[in-house]
């Protein structure tokens, strides 16, 4: 016998005072109902109900299982109801994976202005540009830059793309000349991202477009931007990191047509994830704006 079931007809008998009226608001039958109570008492090995042919009263066993009865069920409902709330209304917390540049200059505000418009959900957004496992990690939802395998376990959703410039101070520009050419900068005072190797480096064709002989290395895309803006050589950076510098005039890019094409950005999700509204939320205000902010 499912005890759910019989807590729910038993409450039922008591409530209505009868095994006819509890079958009516359970509709089903009279004897379906004294069938259910039966083994219930069996169960329980207890007495519940004392019936004659005017009324039924409960014993003191019955009292006490309908009082638990009745919590056990109202925790039930109450759980059944915060679900239900979580499917219609985002609430809880998105665990967000994301390159540091990206991250701290696009994403991290896309995530501030949604939560903003949904303060019940709480978010996490961790910046890294180590490669992240999503499932054995943990993470709700991941921003990757570039092509994806064909057999990726994710569902992805292309957002916009990732543009890179090369650009200096003029001051640098003035003292060392304008590179004319992807051949010339290996004459120039190049700044490189430490990270960068043969797998995961910008190419234009089969050549690594950057220079390995770097003046200067780091493993961060602010500090390569300060380095640029202080007139220590020519950078390569995303256009987003580097877009106010350049509006400013602080910047100055170089070699704009000799550039590959950008690389895409992708929102991934695990494709078992059961989606609840904070999910799809996320999913359609990241599709929203996104686009927009990486242009």
């Amino acid at each position: 016998m499912n005890t759910l079931r019989g807590m729910e007809v038993f409450v039922a008998v008591v409530e209505a005072g009868s095994f006819s009226e509890a079958a009516k608001r359970l509709d089903i039958s009279s004897v379906s109902v004294g069938k259910v109570v039966a083994q219930m008492e069996t169960r329980l090995q207890a007495r519940l109900l004392q019936r004659n042919t005017r009324r039924q009263t409960l014993t003191e066993a019955g009292s006490a299982w309908y009082q638990e009865s009745l919590q056990v069920l109202g925790a039930l409902r109450g759980a059944e109801q915060r679900i239900e709330s979580l499917r219609r209304f985002p609430a809880g917390s998105l665990r967000i994976s994301s390159s540091t540049t990206l991250g701290s200059c696009i994403i991290a505000e896309l995530c501030t202005a949604f939560q903003q418009a949904f303060p019940d959900v709480l978010i996490e957004l961790e910046l890294s540009d180590r490669f992240v496992d999503v499932i054995a990690e943990g993470y709700d939802f991941a921003f990757r830059v570039g092509e994806l395998a064909a057999d990726t376990p994710w569902v992805a959703r292309r957002i916009g793309e990732y543009r890179m410039v090369i650009a200096a101070s003029p001051a640098y520009l003035e003292q060392f000349g304008v590179p004319t050419s992807l051949a010339q900068l290996a004459e120039h005072r190049c700044l490189r991202y430490s990270h960068w190797n043969k797998r995961n480096a910008w190419r234009s064709g089969d050549h690594l477009i950057w220079p390995e002989n770097a003046t200067f290395l780091c493993n961060d895309g602010q500090a390569l931007r300060q380095a640029a803006l202080a007139g220590a050589g020519l950078v390569l950076q995303p256009h987003l990191l580097l877009a106010e510098d350049i509006a400013d005039g602080k910047l100055v890019t170089v070699l704009n047509d000799a550039l590959p094409p950008p690389r895409p950005v992708h929102l991934l999700w695990n494709q078992d994830r059961h989606i609840t509204a904070k999910h799809q939320s996320f999913v359609n205000w990241v599709a929203d704006h996104a686009p927009q902010a990486l242009q």
